[in-house]
């Protein structure tokens, strides 16, 4: 028999260990069908932290938030609906950027880096037009 199970009357009998990961994964698939789509209210709600810097540009705007150890940035598009080129970058100093790009209909991002104690730039690009930071959250 296998942990988690035991034998009672003949049939086997699952667990709390069982029970347990099911909820998690029912839970987890929830969070990724239902989270799959998000509206441009929840668009702040993609990054856990609280706003740091919010940068506009023609074509939407670059937002970045910050946690005590982690930075994280989007690029929201001002008028949400057909796909089109869209792309964000942040970088903690010494540290490597993380991209996301490709064709998108709201929003490019997430994208999270380490930045305790360190600065951090951030880039949002949408259908050719970008914002961008300085070095910030020094």
């Amino acid at each position: 028999m296998t942990r988690g199970t035991e034998r009672h009357g003949g049939r086997i009998r699952r667990g709390v260990p069982c029970r347990l990961l099911a909820l998690v994964l029912t839970t987890a698939l929830g969070l990724v069908v239902g989270g799959v789509e998000a509206s441009s209210a929840d668009a702040a709600s993609v990054c856990a932290g609280r706003p740091a810097k919010t940068v506009k540009f023609s074509t939407g705007e670059l937002r970045v938030y910050r946690t005590r150890d982690y930075a994280c940035a989007t690029a929201v598009a001002a008028k949400p609906g057909k796909r089109r080129r869209m792309s964000v970058q942040i970088q903690a100093r010494g540290g490597r950027p993380v991209v996301d790009s490709g064709s998108f209909t709201q929003q490019a991002g997430p994208v999270t880096v380490h930045a305790l104690n360190r600065c951090v730039r951030a880039s949002g690009t949408i259908s050719g037009k970008t914002g961008t930071t300085a070095w910030i959250l020094c």
